[in-house]
């Protein structure tokens, strides 16, 4: 049985999809509008990129929470450790691309909406929105394991259609540029800080189980 939803949350599920649907097909529409590669490579390279991905997830279960659905799916992406994950994807790449990312390049005109909506105004919304509204009662210390097997699979796929294509989606993910040391080494301190970023959830949710008792 769904829990019925307040006109705040509701509202801000709305923002969310409205922002998440718009920002994506905008992302998708600045790609294919190069004439860098074919609009088959084009596609391919805009689903490599974490972010779009994260941002995907984020808009698919903001349109799934808002509308309620009964089928499988839609089950899966309402549950509360399925929903902390996406949080946590969805951080992860506020974090990179404002920490790391954001300095080497400068976006301009709808390049630069959509950048910041991607990276800061839908992490943000999404982050607010677990914080408030998810159900945190059932997380427990061992979830981030299960929550490590997406990155980690994204990381071969990028690795693997690298060497094929020579498509890196991100300077740290390089190859060709940095060596197969060095990304794994990279690789390893991306994995850590999912870890803890996971392991922050949590221990929120444990803390506001303690605070409820």
């Amino acid at each position: 049985m769904n829990t019925p939803k307040t006109t705040a949350q509701q509202s801000l599920l709305l923002t969310l999809v409205l922002i998440g649907w718009f920002a994506l097909a905008a992302q998708l529409y600045i790609m294919l509008g190069n004439s860098y590669a074919s609009t088959i490579e084009l596609i391919i390279r805009y689903f490599s990129y974490f972010t779009i991905l994260s941002n995907l997830l984020v808009t698919i279960s903001s349109t799934v929470l808002l509308l309620n659905p009964t089928i499988s799916l839609a089950r899966f992406l309402s549950k509360s450790k399925t929903l902390t994950a996406i949080a946590v994807y969805i951080l992860i790449v506020g974090i990179i691309y404002n920490a790391v990312l954001r300095s080497i390049w400068q976006p301009e005109g709808l390049q630069k909406v959509v950048d910041e909506l991607l990276h800061l105004i839908l992490p943000i919304l999404y982050v607010i929105y677990w914080f408030v509204y998810v159900n945190k009662s059932q997380l427990q210390w061992k979830d981030f394991q299960a929550w490590l097997i997406f990155p980690l699979i994204y990381v071969t796929f990028i690795l693997l259609r690298g060497a094929l294509s020579g498509f890196y989606p991100y300077p740290f993910m390089n190859v060709a540029q940095l060596g197969y040391q060095q990304v794994f080494i990279n690789t390893f301190f991306i994995t850590l800080v999912f870890t803890i970023v996971s392991l922050i959830y949590i221990g929120i949710a444990k803390m506001k189980r303690n605070e409820g008792k």
